[in-house]
């Protein structure tokens, strides 16, 4: 089981940070740890989450670094787009490359889960100066069908609870494969970092619910696949952990084990008894990634 209360002090210098994107929207990150650090820990959600995915795995490290976690558009504090049709990975680089030049950030450790990790990899082919290593969360080249699937039969964000109680009891049912030693507090955790409390009590997602627009159409032809591995292969020279469930359905042994051969400075972790996506609070998951931060501190 997991533990649900982070270390309070490893998360109290949480500061806000508000920018503006090119197309106007407000957005939102999560600035925690010293300013002046050398290096900074960009940490970018999946789909439906939001910074608060971040928090355990932020009060479980130890490391003088700076972590700024973000609200990707349409989630949590950050505007919610006009369009579906912004709500991509290359739209969601060209905000993450605003709040860089905001706040003047170099020296990055990327850190992306399932979409985050998309994006890590774009950002590494625009943006490589900036960037010291990278650490993707479940996900690769090959983003299987089945687990794409999976997901869009759950994630459509138009779901309402009455309690808190009943948002964490229809959350654990829907993820009970992926956290399979999860138990009660464990779920209401989980629930209080995806969900909000709406104007009329009841609990909702924290997201707008046209992000999962046509998520259960996806079907990567061999073209895509090429694509991907293409763009996998920029980069060759970042210091890449890659990190695994032992039972995901979105990132294949498979696939994994390939980016770890064609990567030559990449380590490859898989986490047992864990699904899509590890929540990187585990302990296997924490020690890895200090290890791999570390040795990339000057």
């Amino acid at each position: 089981m997991q533990t649900t209360q982070p270390r309070q002090q490893a998360l109290s210098s949480k500061r806000d940070v508000y920018w503006t994107s090119a197309d106007g929207l407000n957005l939102y990150a999560a600035d925690y740890g010293p300013e002046d650090a050398d290096l900074t820990v960009l940490c970018m959600h999946g789909l439906t989450r939001n910074h608060k995915d971040f928090e355990p795995m932020i009060a479980g490290l130890n490391l003088p670094v700076r972590f700024i976690a973000v609200d990707v558009r349409g989630r949590g504090k950050s505007d919610r787009a006009a369009s579906a049709e912004s709500y991509l990975p290359p739209v969601y680089v060209q905000d993450m490359a605003a709040l860089i030049e905001k706040l003047n950030l170099d020296n990055l450790v990327l850190a992306g889960t399932s979409m985050g990790g998309l994006m890590a990899m774009i950002m590494a082919k625009v943006m490589p100066e900036k960037i010291r290593g990278i650490i993707l969360n479940d996900v690769g080249p090959v983003v299987e069908p089945a687990g794409l699937q999976r997901i869009a039969g759950y994630a459509g964000g138009n779901e309402t609870y009455r309690s808190w109680v009943d948002a964490a009891g229809a959350i654990g049912r829907t993820q009970a494969t992926v956290y399979p030693d999860y138990g009660t507090d464990d779920w209401m955790a989980f629930a209080k970092r995806t969900c909000i409390e709406a104007y009329d009590g009841s609990i909702i997602f924290d997201y707008d619910p046209a992000i999962v627009q046509g998520m259960g159409a996806t079907k990567p032809d061999w073209k895509t696949n090429f694509a991907m591995w293409r763009l996998f292969g920029v980069m060759k020279n970042i210091p890449l952990l890659i990190i695994r469930g032992e039972t995901s359905d979105i990132l294949s042994d498979k696939t994994a084990r390939r980016m770890h051969r064609r990567h030559k400075n990449s380590t490859l972790l898989t986490i047992p008894g864990r699904g899509h996506t590890p929540a990187l609070d585990e302990p296997i998951s924490l020690a890895a990634i200090q290890k791999f931060i570390t040795g990339l501190m000057g």
